[in-house]
């Protein structure tokens, strides 16, 4: 994966949120707005070519200040945001 095809997926609005993501998103009361925008100014930190589920990555960026990290991978041809967090120290 590449972080321009996935802010391109993002632009035409043709990502969706798996459950678990969905999950994660609302436990760190993160508004689909600044996942967004963290995406969009991200850049890809790990990529992970084949979790047993495909190609997937580590995505980091920044939205009014917070990071934030999100696991995007395919479906198909539209990006899936597997997981998103606010990332803190061990």
């Amino acid at each position: 994966m590449n972080i321009e095809e996935i802010k391109v997926k993002l632009r035409a609005n043709e990502y969706i949120y798996s459950h678990h993501a969905e999950i994660e998103r609302r436990a760190e009361a993160l508004t689909f707005a600044q996942v967004e925008e963290a995406l969009l100014n991200g850049r890809i930190l790990e990529q992970y070519p084949d979790t047993g589920r495909g190609e997937s990555c580590l995505v980091v960026g920044f939205a009014e200040g917070i990071p934030i990290h999100a696991v995007c991978g395919w479906r198909g041809e539209k990006v899936v945001l597997i997981t998103v967090y606010i990332p803190r120290p061990p």
